[in-house]
């Protein structure tokens, strides 16, 4: 699962995604080998089971920070969008070729209205920014019907005469977007268009069907930022208005918190509704006068700063992943090295435990017999559905021989 972070120039794009992944936690298995520029690793946030079974735990692949388990994802940060887009407008193409690999975006919208559908810097409040949603959904849109309008009668002749059916064209034509079958079957069914004669969709179908398949393959967040500033809290309640999980958001604050923690100059987990000033005698006074106003602006106002929420919605409520805890010793909790808790896996809810076996290692699945559910001890077979916080043991023919 691949999340994009998505807006228009100046809007605090580039803060958020550096606040999102700027190196906090150390972790033994660093699980990401190849790193593309714009690419980078961000944490989930989730209470960690130790707390559950009271046990100290030994993290390798995330790590447990006051019973906090913070679980490494990989965000992509797409390219500043503006109108026209989908035409190469700008860093369009750009854009577009990094969108096409994300299961679900974050769009950081500038809810002050401080600058203009293209970026440009305006008057606090003088740009809507609900224009802004509007146009990334005709851009990614308009992108989705190019791609589809690509030899459509041809491929509409095909599935009336019977010699293909159309979901399973679109599923091959797709499948380089991180779009499903089961996206385009979903789509169809929601716009109630005949899927046995396409050759009779009209351009504005093409566009509701698009407008659809993105909303159901893609779906997106409001990240509202700038909430300090005065216009971005009248636009709130706009922008909820628009159906979108929306989260009130100042990424500058959470980049400046993370940093000062980074020097130990504080003490904040992402995700906080407050911090500890732990060295204020290596901070300057204008420094700590920052501090303040982070902590009576933002966090108590709101509970934390935005950034750590809207990742976890991307993936907790977007894209419904659970957290489970695979273990060798299911009495000890522990791997084959002793160590008690070692890794936890986000993966998508409905996983099975034979998936999850596949998921470890192609092997385990393949010679999976059961697995034991360490809460009860209870022995479950491979089509047991994972839930979240569950803790894992598989036994597989490997492992008996």
């Amino acid at each position: 699962m691949l999340v994009g972070v998505v807006g228009k120039p100046n809007v605090g794009k580039s803060t958020f995604f550096s606040a999102a992944t700027l190196a906090h936690v150390e972790i033994a298995n660093y699980p990401f080998t190849t790193i593309k520029p714009n690419r980078g690793v961000a944490y989930l946030r989730k209470p960690c089971v130790c707390r559950e079974f009271g046990v100290q735990d030994n993290p390798v692949n995330s790590a447990c920070i006051d019973g906090i388990r913070l679980i490494p994802v990989e965000l992509v940060d797409c390219a500043g969008l503006v109108p026209g887009a989908w035409q190469g407008r700008g860093l369009g193409n750009q854009f577009l070729d990094e969108i096409r690999r994300a299961d679900a975006l974050i769009h950081v919208v500038d809810a002050s209205g401080s600058t203009d559908l293209e970026g440009r810097p305006c008057e606090p409040g003088s740009h809507d920014p609900l224009e802004d949603v509007k146009f990334l959904e005709v851009e990614i849109a308009m992108w989705l019907v190019q791609i589809l309008k690509r030899d459509w009668q041809k491929l509409a002749r095909s599935v009336e005469a019977g010699t293909a059916k159309l979901v399973d064209a679109l599923t091959t034509r797709l499948s380089g977007l991180a779009i499903r079958r089961s996206h385009i079957i979903e789509a169809l069914k929601k716009t109630e268009l005949d899927e046995n004669r396409p050759g009779k969709w009209s351009d504005e179908d093409l566009k509701r069907f698009a407008h659809e398949l993105r909303r159901i393959s893609k779906p997106m967040l409001i990240a509202a930022n700038k909430i300090d500033i005065p216009e971005a809290e009248r636009n709130l309640e706009r922008l909820m208005a628009l159906g979108y999980t929306v989260i009130p958001c100042c990424a500058v604050a959470e980049l400046a918190l993370r940093r000062a923690a980074e020097k130990g100059l504080i003490k904040y987990v992402p995700g906080d509704p407050d911090f500890e000033v732990l060295k204020p005698e290596e901070m300057t006074k204008q420094q700590l006068e920052g501090l303040e106003t982070i902590r009576e602006r933002i966090l108590r106002k709101y509970g934390s700063t935005g950034v750590q929420d809207a990742i976890n919605a991307a993936y907790f409520k977007l894209l419904n992943a659970i957290v489970v805890y695979p273990v060798e010793n299911v009495e000890k909790l522990s791997d084959h090295e002793g160590r008690v808790l070692p890794d936890a896996y986000v993966v998508p809810k409905g996983t099975t435990a034979r998936e999850l076996a596949y998921m470890i290692h192609t092997e385990l699945g393949e010679t999976f017999i059961y697995a034991i559910d360490a809460k009860n001890k209870r022995r479950i077979g491979e089509n047991y559905v994972l839930k979240d916080g569950d803790v894992i043991s598989i036994v597989s023919a490997k492992k008996r021989g």
